[in-house]
């Protein structure tokens, strides 16, 4: 159920600093988490690019380059058409669906700590657990099919970051249907408005603000979203009232 036990909401502060602590608290997990995800996803693209022959395509586009930004755009516009291309776009979607339940370990971790119980690197498959795990990645093929027609006006793609933020949290821990999480979610995202809008731009900053200034540092950024969806979840729900 919602928060509703605290007579004044929690700041912005107060989230962020909370979702500062449980990634700080989980560094090593946080590094193991984008090892793995930026492993087997480079793995996919060397595999499927090679299977699919779309490194073929790297020359075109360096001499559509230097011709001109139209004919770049056109080059770029024949290749995506073409059915490897679409093929490889494909086997690479399936690939980030397969790693999504990653994020839904990091949760478990950041529970854990809160609990004070034992953390294991077997946490972080906690989302690959039974068939959980393909309820998992169905909800993120679905939200993914919306996100990706939503990224060209920007703002309907944040919209949609936005509304669906605590969809994944109450799957997880309070065993949601799609549709009920993304309703709840949605009616968290009007009484937290603010927080959740701040919350995300910082989130994104900080997430790629390590790759920017230090490669390696990406590592350990990369995964920092899903502190800042836990800790907002903390504010925003109560399973025990």
């Amino acid at each position: 159920m919602m928060q509703n036990k605290y007579p004044q909401k929690p700041g912005i502060d107060f989230i962020l600093k909370q979702a500062f602590f449980y990634w700080n608290k989980t560094l090593v997990f946080q590094l193991m988490f984008s090892i793995i995800f930026f492993g087997i996803l480079l793995t996919a693209v060397m595999l499927f690019g090679g299977r699919y022959d779309i490194f073929s395509y790297n020359k075109e586009l360096e001499e559509a380059f230097l011709e001109g930004t139209k004919v770049y755009l056109k080059k770029v516009e024949e290749i995506t058409a073409t059915e490897n291309y679409q093929m490889f776009t494909l086997a690479i979607w399936g690939t980030t669906a397969f790693l999504y339940p990653l994020n839904l370990g990091m949760f478990q971790i950041f529970r854990k700590l809160d609990l004070r119980e034992k953390i294991g690197i077997g946490d972080l498959f906690a989302g690959y657990n039974g068939l959980n795990f393909f309820k998992y990645v169905g909800y993120f093929l679905f939200w993914f099919f919306i996100y990706r027609f939503t990224i060209p006006t920007v703002l309907l793609a944040v919209i949609w970051v936005a509304v669906t933020i605590f969809v994944a949290p109450l799957m997880f821990f309070t065993n949601k249907r799609i549709f009920e999480a993304i309703s709840l979610s949605f009616k968290a995202l009007k009484i937290y408005f603010v927080e959740i809008m701040v919350c995300i731009i910082v989130a994104v900053l900080f997430k790629y603000l390590g790759f920017s200034l230090f490669i390696v540092g990406g590592l350990f950024t990369f995964p920092f979203w899903n502190a800042v969806i836990y800790s907002l979840y903390k504010t925003a729900f109560s399973e025990k009232s």
